[in-house]
């Protein structure tokens, strides 16, 4: 069963329910999870509220009104168990063994260059803290929750999230790739003053120039 905050334990079964059948009517998540149609009815309501649960139409099983069927959202598939960063790491400590670490950086300098002409136009007149601002609002986006702050009186850019963490686990390839794009982005030298994979919370750049 599925563990989330704010869902209580008849919401997570109802949507643990639709994960293994893919669609259920009202009567049909009632007889299963045992509690009535309108119990059922409510969580459903806050469920699609939630963004979690929508309609997919109806379907009729016998006389009477047609039942609403519904299902799980995209928005809930995060709910459920992944594995792609497990993945993603076995699979680099793969090519890292293998001798073929070169795919990956070429990879990510692929993967950085169809994103680097873009980000460079958006930082072109920029100068001083408004650079470092958008350039913050970039790496943002993707994924890394970076802020802005002062280090004795320069700049510094603070990323607070990994999103490749269990990549970075087996390589440091990605780590390379990301500090050159903030490099061409700024313009300007860099010191990295705090690192997650050595046991940091973030990784912090602080501006030399």
């Amino acid at each position: 069963m599925i563990s989330a905050p704010g869902l209580g334990e008849s919401q997570r079964s109802i949507l643990d329910l639709l994960k293994r059948r893919g669609h259920a009517t009202i009567p049909e998540l009632a007889a299963e999870v045992g509690l009535n149609i309108e119990t059922i009815r409510g969580h459903l309501k806050s469920l699609v509220g939630a963004g979690l649960v929508r309609r997919e139409g109806t379907q009729r099983s016998g006389p009477g009104r047609p039942e609403v069927v519904y299902g799980l959202t995209p928005e809930a598939d995060p709910l459920f168990p992944r594995r792609e960063g497990e993945t993603l790491r076995d699979l680099a400590a793969h090519l890292v063994k293998s001798g073929q670490a070169e795919v990956l950086r070429e990879f990510f300098e692929r993967r950085i260059g169809g994103r680097r002409a873009d980000a460079l136009a958006r930082v072109r007149h920029l100068r001083g803290r408004a650079r470092v601002a958008e350039v913050a609002r970039i790496f943002s986006e993707l994924g890394f929750m970076a802020v802005v702050e002062e280090d004795d009186g320069a700049p510094r850019l603070r990323l607070c999230h990994c999103p490749i963490r269990e990549l970075v686990r087996s390589t440091r390839i990605p780590c390379v790739a990301e500090i050159g794009l903030i490099r061409r982005l700024l313009g300007e030298e860099l010191t990295r003053v705090s690192y997650m994979p050595a046991g940091d919370t973030s990784c912090a750049y602080r501006m030399e120039a």
